[in-house]
């Protein structure tokens, strides 16, 4: 690709997760997620965990880490919800965490169910001592997870930055 046909977003980030020596990648099957998803899945070097719901991740970030390995959870802005009690864990254990979360709940959202979560993603990771970084274009993503990955943090990134049709 040239300068002028960047690779995707998606591609992108999956190398700056690559830069980064993760090796294990959660996830419970996200549309947003869905090529970086298939990025992992491909890499032979990282270890795909489909997760039944999103509070698996920490505990699998957790074991990662006792293992010696760095992980990244992909979820979507409705799974920080069913997290908040095992956000603790990473508190009180002290390990790398890093979250990507594809925002839903944001202006022009079709589904209503999705705006309550939505609308306090933020401050809830916040109030559990997570860094956050909201990505706001496509660009800035990638330098962004590459400081990210040693912290407990979380990148957002709305809809706009992760549709299908990039």
């Amino acid at each position: 690709m040239s300068d002028r046909d960047p690779k995707p977003w998606q591609d992108q980030l999956f190398e700056a997760l690559k830069g980064a020596d993760i090796r294990q990648v959660g996830y419970v099957p996200d549309a947003g997620h869905s090529r970086l998803i298939a990025r992992c899945k491909a890499d032979p070097d990282i270890r795909d965990v489909v997760l039944t719901t999103e509070e698996e991740g920490v505990a699998m970030a957790a074991g990662a880490w006792l293992g010696g390995q760095r992980s990244a959870l992909l979820m979507q802005s409705s799974g920080v919800g069913n997290c908040v009690n095992m956000l603790s864990l990473i508190r009180a254990c002290r390990f790398p965490m890093l979250m990507l979360v594809t925002m839903r709940g944001e202006w022009e959202e079709f589904n209503p169910w999705q705006v309550p979560m939505g609308s306090i993603v933020e401050p809830t990771l916040k109030l559990c001592d997570t860094h956050v970084a909201k990505v706001s274009s496509r660009a800035r993503s990638c330098p962004r997870c590459r400081t990210r990955c040693s912290l407990p943090s979380a990148m957002t990134a709305p809809p706009r930055c992760c549709s299908r049709r990039s």
